[in-house]
């Protein structure tokens, strides 16, 4: 069938086509019918018209009761976190209390300081229960003493320290003893404050200030008299054998006028030294400062009438001109007064204390001989402040010969034996070699810092240059003798180490404190014993061995097993000076200058003019 276009062609109409659109009409009335909604049958009307059954929860059986699981598992899972979570914490908590309540182990050198500074405790004259005085076996003691005096400067002596192993307080040791504990603090406070000993030391310099406070007129410009010495060195304080809470009998205080140079500036170095250390406490330190001018005054007005008058039996002083040097020093930098730098830089001082001899004892620091400390004290002026013109020529003096001490002291050189130990024989081979080992020690590793701190690597022996480690090791190698590392394997001081001597030549320690009182001679017996001391004097260095490196551990002979104040005062101060870490800033380079005021040089005279 053929149609006309509209646009004037032919449109041919195919009759397949048309059947097709007739079933298409139909299959969409089908498919129109098929989207009506139809009757539903009464199975499926009940899927839809009864309510949804909840799920069955599930339970779990606990025996006596039934929990849902959810509920348990969820009980269960936040118990487990919690206990994990508390675990973890408290293991935490556990390892950094720990951390924190570890105290870092303490070197040799600070456990040995505490325990060496326990002997002073020991030694006291009257007993006074510290936190740091905590010896069970010693109590009041000599609380007589001046007591029976009636008037006079003083009222009463009971104070200070006995000397050894007797109860006699000897003041010229004991000055000695107090002012080297003072020059420790100065210098290292921080290393006393670390090691918890610094309140420790303090109260013991105090104690001994105190006490000689008592024995001139400290609150007079001027004085003519003091008290030398309580207790006779031959009479019953030597004779009887009875602990110093026991003696009942009268004891003996030896005055002093016009022979006692010494010991005037010695106690002034003393007092001078200790009101450095207690600058903080303004009225005490005044205190002391002025018993110290006093007693140095006295010292510089009797030096030309002094002598050798036999009240010193046991601590006989060879010169005088170097306490006078010594205390000089000290109340220099105590007081800032140039007249006291003035006297102690003059040559007719510096010569007569022997600063210009050679002698076999020139460099043994001992409480006889200040002048190698004084030589020290006053080359640490030099190399801080360098005060110049007109202290610079005899300062440059002082540094040289300490320097030509500190390299006596080393083992290149043969001025000092030693045995075949390592111990250094300044004593020349005599009984009682520690205690200047020990003093030698602390100047060497003292020099060492004051070295270091200013900057200076080393120093000259001659044409061989020297570092400053090299005095270091000998400060050690000698105190590591004197705590076992020697031919003996026998630790000098009493309590430290393993094996330590065990009869100590003293009268407290012998005896049992439960023993009644004894009579002069019926304390021999425990003298006399070869049972060990009942009491253990901690902290004691004993005298020492021979010069063959031998000991024996005999109370009844002093030369190898009595203590002294003087010997243990050097120990301290060398095992302070090598606590601790090594650094550059050991020492306290500024406290000791408080005092002192600006050093302006002077300008130095115009040379003589020239004469052809």
């Amino acid at each position: 069938m053929y149609g006309q276009h509209p646009s004037g062609g032919s449109l041919e109409i195919n009759a397949a086509d048309s059947i097709t659109d007739d079933n298409r009409s139909r299959n969409k009335q089908e498919l129109d019918r098929a989207t009506l909604p139809r009757p539903l049958d009464a199975t499926r009307q009940s899927w839809l018209l009864e309510p949804q059954q909840p799920k069955k929860k599930k339970y779990v059986d606990l025996g006596c009761i039934l929990v849902s699981r959810k509920i348990f598992l969820w009980t269960l899972g936040t118990v487990l976190v919690t206990t994990l979570l508390a675990g973890s914490i408290t293991m935490i908590f556990r390892h950094v209390s720990h951390h924190k309540q570890t105290e870092p182990q303490l070197d040799n050198y600070t456990v040995a300081l505490s325990k060496a500074l326990m002997f002073f405790n020991a030694q006291k004259c009257k007993f006074k229960k510290t936190k740091h005085n905590n010896v069970t076996w010693r109590g009041d003691s000599c609380m007589q003493d001046g007591k029976d005096h009636t008037g006079g400067f003083y009222k009463d002596l009971v104070g200070g320290y006995y000397d050894a192993g007797d109860a006699i307080k000897f003041n010229f040791p004991m000055s000695y003893a107090m002012t080297m504990l003072s020059w420790s603090v100065i210098e290292y406070s921080a290393k006393y404050k670390s090691a918890g000993e610094l309140d420790h030391v303090k109260e013991l310099i105090k104690w001994g200030a105190d006490y000689f406070l008592k024995t001139f007129n400290s609150s007079s410009d001027t004085i003519d008299v003091m008290v030398e010495q309580v207790g006779s060195g031959h009479d019953d304080d030597h004779y009887c054998w009875m602990r110093p809470e026991d003696i009942d009998y009268e004891r003996v205080a030896t005055l002093c006028y016009d022979s006692c140079s010494h010991l005037g500036a010695e106690m002034a170095a003393a007092l001078a030294s200790a009101s450095i250390v207690f600058k903080d406490n303004r009225v005490y330190s005044e205190k002391l400062v002025h018993g110290a001018k006093t007693l140095y005054k006295y010292a510089d007005s009797v030096k030309d009438r002094n002598s050798k008058r036999q009240s010193r039996e046991f601590y006989k002083s060879s010169l005088f001109w170097d306490e006078l040097l010594w205390g000089g020093a000290w109340l220099y930098y105590a007081t800032g007064n140039v007249t006291y730098l003035d006297h102690v830089t003059s040559h007719d001082i510096a010569k007569r204390a022997g600063a210009f001899l050679s002698s076999p004892y020139y460099g043994v620091p001992s409480w006889d001989n200040k002048l190698p400390g004084a030589q020290l004290l006053l080359t640490r002026l030099r190399l801080f402040l360098s005060p110049g013109y007109p202290y610079e020529d005899i300062l440059s003096i002082f540094h040289n010969q300490t320097g030509v001490v500190m390299c006596s002291y080393l083992p290149y050189f043969t001025k000092f034996k030693r045995t075949k130990g390592g111990l250094i024989m300044l004593n020349h081979g005599d009984p009682q070699p520690l205690q200047y080992a020990a003093n030698a020690a602390f100047l060497a590793a003292l020099y060492s810092d004051y070295l270091d701190a200013s900057d200076t690597p080393g120093w000259y022996c001659g044409p061989n240059f020297y570092s400053t480690h090299v005095l270091r090791d000998f400060a050690t190698s000698q105190i590591d003798y004197i705590l076992g590392k020697n031919p003996k394997k026998m630790s000098y001081v009493v309590d430290f180490g393993q094996h330590y001597p065990k009869h100590v030549h003293h009268i407290g320690a012998s005896i049992p404190k439960s023993v009644k009182k004894e009579t002069c001679k019926g304390g021999w017996k425990w003298r006399d014993t070869k049972r060990d001391n009942p009491n253990t004097i901690v902290g004691a260095m004993v005298a020492g061995p021979d010069k063959h490196d031998g000991f024996h551990d005999l109370r009844s002979n002093y030369n190898y097993t009595e203590p002294t104040l003087a010997g243990n005062a050097g120990l301290v101060a060398a095992l302070v000076a090598l606590s601790g870490e090594e650094t550059s800033e050991a020492i306290d380079k500024n406290t000791i200058f408080s005092a002192v005021p600006p050093l302006t040089a002077s300008t130095p005279p115009p040379p003589a003019p020239w004469t052809p």
